[in-house]
């Protein structure tokens, strides 16, 4: 009751807004901080410790400090990306939702503009709401630029009042947008965006003000560009694993400083520090999922299980590791109810992880199925069991062809039982088929109500933005630009 008390004294409690009452009930109080760190195409086994199947540490990759928040925190070794590229994922994070609910069903397709997501939540209960890095959810592809500060999909619509960010991947030395002012940034983008996380961290601290950060790294995602002492260690591999390798020793690194920066701010006992990846890992050696079937862009385990870590020192006691099956969708509920603040009153596909968080349900246990939809790949995870069916080598217009897996006697997916258990094949796609076409419901538009505001359903290459033409001139002379430009863009006029 002290620490209660002398808490509440610090952080300005969140209201409840028509608050279910698992929302009520949360203990320890509210945390300090939120901060939502994401890699960018981060594997499943490119973490130093032994993680799920893989009993053993992996064969180059030392992780110091994501094996010392793991030590210190929960590992969700179970946990997963709602869907298989990084959009898609980003959009539940936010959401709560399935990547098809929102509008997002690709890689670079729009988030629904009507859609109700986390940082507008807290801001309406008192945090200060922070985004840094990769967004990808305002329908444009391409390696990333500096957001518009106008752009109504960016993340000032979606409820970040301070943000400092680019549309897609980033590396080295980026070109960002801090709110819509174009700034120029020199060092490992890893670094970089800790670096302007930890100014907002320390100024809502100063101010008294809890806060919401989401980090979203653009690494180790393609093309793969490093410095040569992060890549030093990594010499004896191919250049491209190298590098590679290299990004994600450099994300270590920058974890190590945001959890030293939160220390030194004196706001880690009570901030919520919550570490995945955005899908699986990518055909790399060594492996980016091994023992795992597939990688990303599949529905199998390989496209959607990723490393995540939670660290909470105020609720989470030190050193536990959870098979539990759980998924990037499960962030908002999590938090909403951490925070005691209410989730959106409409179809959610998260679930409220913060019994298993704080230990008050040490056999905790998935409430329900969880089900997968990305761009004609299906998959629906019930009881230790997963039917799906992929897109590849079918057709459009085709049936589905089910496979069975019994993931906790086979997490590599090598034995499909579909022909044995032909039971548990119709039952499990009857009930992934109800999901499914509640789905399509709010695909549809069902949950916005009668008036809904306009929404853009396709993606664009940046360089036919028209918004972006006055910048392209000068943007030819940048390695990252110059292929996309090249590509996408009118020709550049002949005198020039």
């Amino acid at each position: 009751m002290l620490v209660a008390a002398l808490l509440a004294a610090v952080v300005p409690l969140a209201p409840v807004v028509a608050a279910a009452e698992d929302a009520r009930a949360f203990d320890p109080p509210p945390p300090r901080g939120i901060v939502l760190v994401m890699a960018d195409d981060l594997g499943f086994a490119q973490v130093g410790y032994p993680i799920g199947p893989r009993d053993e540490p992996h064969p180059v990759l030392k992780t110091p400090h994501l094996n010392a928040m793991a030590a210190n925190g929960l590992r969700l070794d179970g946990f997963r990306s709602a869907a298989f590229t990084c959009s898609p994922t980003r959009a539940s994070v936010l959401t709560g939702r399935t990547n098809d609910r929102t509008g997002v069903q690709e890689h670079g397709y729009p988030l629904n503009p009507n859609e109700i997501t986390l940082p507008q939540l807290l801001k309406d209960a008192g945090y200060a709401t922070g985004h840094f890095g990769k967004w990808h959810l305002n329908g444009l592809r391409g390696p990333g630029v500096p957001i518009l500060k106008d752009d109504p999909l960016g993340p000032g619509p979606f409820g970040f009042e301070t943000w400092v960010s680019v549309t897609n991947f980033f590396d080295r030395d980026p070109l960002m947008s801090r709110g819509g002012t174009f700034e120029q940034f020199e060092g490992d983008s890893s670094d970089i965006i800790v670096s302007e996380a930890l100014t907002f961290i320390r100024q809502q601290t100063a101010a008294n003000k809890p806060f919401l950060a989401v980090v979203w790294y653009g690494s180790p995602h393609s093309p793969f560009v490093a410095s040569d002492a992060d890549a030093s260690p990594f010499a004896d591999l191919p250049k491209g694993s190298r590098d590679h390798h290299a990004e994600i020793a450099a994300i270590d690194r920058s974890v190590g400083t945001l959890r030293a920066g939160l220390r030194d701010a004196g706001v880690a006992q009570h901030t919520l520090l919550w570490f995945c990846s955005d899908n699986g890992g990518l055909k790399m050696e060594p492996s980016a999922v091994a023992p795992l079937r597939g990688n990303k862009g599949t529905i199998y385990e390989g496209g959607l299980r990723v490393p995540a870590i939670v660290e909470w020192p105020a609720a989470i006691d030190p050193g536990r590791v959870s098979e539990a099956l759980t998924v990037t969708s499960d962030i908002l509920p999590t938090v909403c109810a951490a925070a005691g603040v209410a989730p959106p009153t409409r179809p959610l596909d998260g679930t409220n992880l913060l019994p298993l968080l704080t230990g008050r349900s040490a056999d905790w246990e998935r409430p329900g199925p969880l089900g997968f939809r990305q761009k004609g790949s299906v998959a629906w995870v019930d009881d230790g069991l997963k039917l799906l069916s992929s897109r590849r080598g079918r057709q459009a217009g085709d049936q589905r062809t089910w496979e069975l897996y019994d993931l906790a006697a086979d997490p590599t997916e090598s034995t499909d039982l579909a022909a044995k258990r032909p039971a548990d094949v119709a039952r499990m796609a009857e009930a992934f088929e109800q999901w499914n076409a509640s789905v399509d419901a709010s695909a549809a538009g069902a949950d916005y109500g009668p008036n809904p505001r306009p929404a853009r359903t396709a993606d664009q290459q940046w360089a036919q933005d028209p918004r972006y033409a006055p910048f392209l001139d000068e943007w030819r002379t940048r390695p990252e630009y110059r292929g996309t430009i090249q590509r996408h863009a009118k020709p550049a006029p002949a005198n020039r």
